[in-house]
């Protein structure tokens, strides 16, 4: 059977409407095409319809209240709503537990109400990130509860989502769609529904385990890759060499098709998806009996940045004569990356957590997080503006360097004498600590 052989007046149903699926669905929405998200979070919903976009991403807010106003987008709780696609990509959380193995409960409570749904002719995709086979074992038997059968009713794909929070709508319109199929006919309309739509490139695969495979290998990549920019920064310190001047120079030679690419070191990695994608890695590949080292490793060393960024603030103010039990810090920036405010596994929470542990007084600031969850996460009542935040405090620790932060008026800061600047992730350039130290600033940063 060929699925979605007719292109013109397609329907899309997004299921699950976090952050990966609000992106995709405004984006086709504005493309032209008839869109319903589905989510089970009520709240959710009347946040949507009330004109409130709680997902921190630049265009997002205007691109999906746009759909809504034209009609091409409409949110709902209602399953029922998926009977009427033609195309359905779903975009469900898909945590990892302790053990690395995938809770699951998302994503099967999703199909199982997609079951009751099905009708010929359609064409699921999955967009969450899963161990490889799931599509095929978890996937494919929830939605043949139906009584159709995929390959032969319904078409099944997985295409993974590849995009980098703060980038998300420019990559759509721009990196390629990898897409495996359950069969040929369903690889085929996957490919062919993204690159009429989104006007990208298609990568076609034999099979959906290799399409989820490399969902898996670009994020062990980076882990990986980053794991190493934070011992190389550890081990530039050894020899008091800042750490950006050794990167820059070891990339520029060319290796395999590119150059050498080390990224940068940083307080500690987070997100949804690089804190858990290398553990699925190591646990699928620990059940069929290979022991993978470099996916656990990777994840050790970054994990532990929190708590290493934490102890070189608290060795920097006892140098400076500043008692670590009776010092006041300020975090500016909460979550796990610059330009957004997603608090998902931010590393932030561990290096608060050590500081609060050495007796340090901590306040926070964030003015792209929601100060209702910031409070839930860290036990800490979000300070009104910078300048209470930094009010007297001995140390400034600058944890995501927002576009809020990038033109921060430090002399005219009010903080204690003999204030430590911590850059946990704004990479001041040269000149820029040399100010900051003409103003009566001690700089750290990490591997500098």
């Amino acid at each position: 059977m060929r699925f979605l052989s007719d292109h013109q007046g397609v329907t899309v149903a997004v299921v699950g409407f976090g952050y990966v699926g609000s992106c995709l669905a405004a984006t086709l929405a504005d493309r032209g095409l008839d869109v319903v998200g589905i989510d089970t979070d009520q709240r959710l919903i009347d946040e949507l319809h009330s004109g409130h976009c709680r997902f921190q991403e630049h265009g997002l807010a205007d691109l999906l209240f746009r759909g809504l106003d034209s009609g091409r987008l409409r949110v709902t709780t209602d399953y029922a709503a998926t009977a009427t696609a033609d195309v359905i990509l779903i975009a469900v959380g898909t945590p990892v537990r302790e053990d690395g193995s995938l809770a699951d409960e998302q994503l099967r409570g999703a199909c199982t109400e997609l079951s009751k749904h099905v009708r010929e002719g359609q064409l699921f995709v999955l967009k969450s990130t899963v161990p490889p086979g799931t599509t095929r074992d978890l996937v494919l038997p929830l939605l043949e509860q139906s009584g159709l059968l995929g390959g032969v009713h319904f078409g099944l794909a997985f295409t993974p989502e590849r995009l980098a929070e703060g980038n998300a709508l420019r990559e759509l319109g721009t990196f390629p769609i990898v897409a495996g199929g359950l069969d040929a006919d369903s690889a085929a309309a996957a490919a062919e529904f993204w690159q009429r739509t989104l006007g990208v490139r298609a990568i076609p695969l034999d099979s959906m385990e290799a399409a989820e495979i490399v969902k898996l290998a670009d994020n062990w990549w980076i882990d990986l890759n980053i794991a190493m920019a934070n011992e190389l920064a550890k081990f530039c310190s050894l020899y008091g060499v800042d750490v950006l001047d050794v990167i820059p120079a070891a990339n520029s030679i060319p290796k395999g098709s590119g150059n050498v690419n080390i990224l940068l070191p940083s307080v500690g990695v987070g997100g949804s998806c690089l804190t858990k994608d290398p553990w699925m890695v190591w646990r699928s590949a620990r059940q069929r009996g290979l022991e993978i080292l470099t996916a656990s490793t990777c994840r050790e060393v970054n994990s532990a940045m929190p708590e290493y960024t934490a102890q070189l603030a608290l060795a920097d103010l006892a140098d400076l004569g500043k008692d670590p039990e009776s010092v006041k810090v300020a975090v500016l920036g909460l979550a796990f990356k610059n330009n957004t405010g997603d608090l998902r596994a931010t590393p932030t929470l561990g290096t608060i957590a050590a500081l609060t542990k050495a007796g340090a007084e901590v306040r926070i600031y964030d003015p792209l997080v929601d100060p209702v969850e910031a409070e839930s996460v860290f036990g800490i009542e979000v300070s009104a503006s910078l300048e209470d935040a930094v009010r007297d405090v001995d140390c400034v620790a600058i944890l995501a360097l927002h576009r809020d932060f990038e033109h921060i008026d430090f002399a005219a800061l009010p903080v204690a004498p003999k204030c430590l600047l911590l850059d946990g992730r704004a990479y001041y350039s040269k000149e820029k600590i040399e100010l900051l130290r003409d103003l009566g600033y001690f700089y750290r940063g990490i591997g500098r």
